[in-house]
């Protein structure tokens, strides 16, 4: 179901922030320490009803703003529920240690499909469901390669595409980079659990979340689609997130999302996916007007994990539009797109890998 060469025209220009800040988390009050030991070890306390209500009336002037403060770092046991949440299939986009929405969105999602109330929060419960899905170690350690070191590496993506289509290549810029994207991690976590390491030297041994790494690779047609093969998705409009279903309705993957834009919002109504590039180029075209593009010409940009459509194109039966990856995995579900449906690359690639040709595609407004 592969096409050697794909054109896609949707826009992954970011272009306006969705974040809503979460409520806190139940948890101690200082944040645990990030290491490999804090995190493997985590594991839910729900607090004492009588602490609960004392630290939620603690919550107010400068106390409400330390705890924001303490809410911006890594947290050892989300590192650890956001690790479980992705091999379980409901990823929580990239894993940062912290309780943001897409995270809490994936949370909910998971409570829901083990029969529990939907649930932005920790509870025992959910917890218990949680760790039942894997017994692995959430982290390991992972010795760089000489690959990993040498690249070869992009010395700078520019920010305009007319200028991106002058590259040979939209590669990654750095080996943090690379690594944050092959084990599904934002790019501060990878420094933050790997302080003063040096990434850019063969043998160095570092802390990665142990997760199914992503792949470059470029699937043959023949193998595709995979098991379990997905027959319906489900595009949520208001949740910003993507749902993937089997023939016999189960639930195969959850995605979290950037979609549409309020200058071009995404479609509604039903589809089918046409087809499946991976490693796409792509193609601009000047009807569309995006903002910051000032050429009256077409121009292609070279395939990369930095393409403005990212390593996957999966074409809808609605002309320009398209479920793709991204360059920046990090503002997923936090902004918008020009109307198409914009994953992680690891995510689109998961999907992309899954899909059936001819699969429906359903928008759902509310």
């Amino acid at each position: 179901m592969m096409r050697r060469s794909s054109r896609p025209v949707c826009a992954a220009l970011l272009v306006l922030s969705l974040a809503a800040p979460g409520a806190a988390l139940a948890q101690p009050d200082k944040a645990s320490a990030l290491t490999a030991e804090a995190i493997n070890g985590a594991t839910f306390k729900a607090p004492e009803p009588d602490k609960a209500a004392k630290k939620a009336e603690k919550k107010s002037g400068k106390k409400a703003r330390a705890a924001k403060k303490s809410d911006d770092k890594p947290d050892a046991l989300i590192v650890k529920a956001q690790i479980l949440l992705d091999r379980a299939r409901f990823f929580p986009g990239a894993i940062d240690g912290l309780k943001g929405e897409n995270y809490q969105q994936a949370l909910s999602a998971f409570a829901v499909a083990q029969g529990l109330p939907a649930t932005r929060d920790l509870t025992q419960e959910l917890w218990d469901k949680l760790q039942a899905t894997s017994d692995k170690p959430a982290v390991s350690d992972y010795a760089i390669t000489d690959s990993d070191a040498s690249g070869p590496y992009v010395e700078k993506i520019p920010p305009k595409m007319e200028e991106q289509a002058d590259l040979k290549e939209l590669g990654y810029t750095n080996p943090r980079e690379m690594l944050a994207e092959r084990f599904h991690m934002s790019r501060d976590l990878v420094s933050a659990l790997n302080p003063d390491k040096p990434l850019d030297k063969a043998g160095t041994s570092i802390i990665v979340a142990a997760v199914d790494p992503m792949g470059l690779d470029k699937p043959k047609g023949k193998d595709l689609p995979q098991e379990p093969k997905v027959e319906r998705i489900e595009v949520d409009k208001t949740s910003h997130d993507v749902r993937a279903f089997g023939a016999d309705g189960k639930l195969l993957g959850y995605y979290p999302a950037s979609i549409g834009s309020t200058e071009k919002p995404a479609p509604s109504g039903e589809t089918k996916v046409k087809g499946v590039a991976f490693d796409p180029d792509y193609t601009y075209n000047p009807k569309y007007a995006f903002k910051g593009v000032k050429t009256q010409q077409k121009f292609s940009i070279k395939p990369g994990p930095n393409n403005p459509v990212g390593l996957v194109w999966i074409d809808l039966a609605i002309p320009s539009y398209g479920i793709h990856g991204t360059p920046e995995p990090e503002k997923v579900g936090k902004t918008e797109s020009h109307g198409c449906i914009r994953l992680t690359n690891w995510n689109a690639r998961d999907l992309a890998a899954h899909v059936s040709r001819g699969a429906k595609v359903t928008f759902k407004d509310e």
